[in-house]
């Protein structure tokens, strides 16, 4: 008996705006959470980071191979908080502005993801 593989999922690289991700207390400072959401038939992968106060969105997506950053859920982080670390190939991004200070992306940024945060609650923009 062979097995079928399971149908590729689309992806989408945008969101509409105003969409309520989360409380902003609901990521530590510094902190970061992942968010996957459905539109349509296909699926947005960001996550957003939490520090000095503000926010800031990226594309779930290493600019250097295309990977999803986190190798755990929600640990975008460097174990310090001062750094977004890609954990498949050790490229190190600053937190509010997604530029690559080393690795094998250095000089390269993630990709943004327009969010803020708004009487509490950290929405698409």
């Amino acid at each position: 008996m062979t097995e079928t593989p399971a149908p590729e999922r689309k992806r989408v690289w945008s969101t509409p705006p105003n969409v309520a991700l989360c409380a902003e207390t609901d990521i530590a400072d510094p902190g970061s959470r992942a968010f996957v959401l459905q539109i349509g038939e296909a699926f947005f992968h960001g996550f957003v980071v939490r520090k000095d106060g503000q926010v800031a969105g990226y594309i779930d997506r290493c600019p250097h191979a295309g990977y999803p950053l986190a190798m755990e859920l929600d640990q975008y982080l460097t174990p310090d908080g001062s750094l977004i670390l890609c954990g498949w190939h050790g490229a190190v991004f600053e937190p509010l502005t997604g530029v690559c200070t080393g690795g094998p992306c250095a000089g390269g940024r993630l990709t943004p993801w327009p969010v803020q945060a708004t009487n509490g609650i950290i929405r698409t923009a």
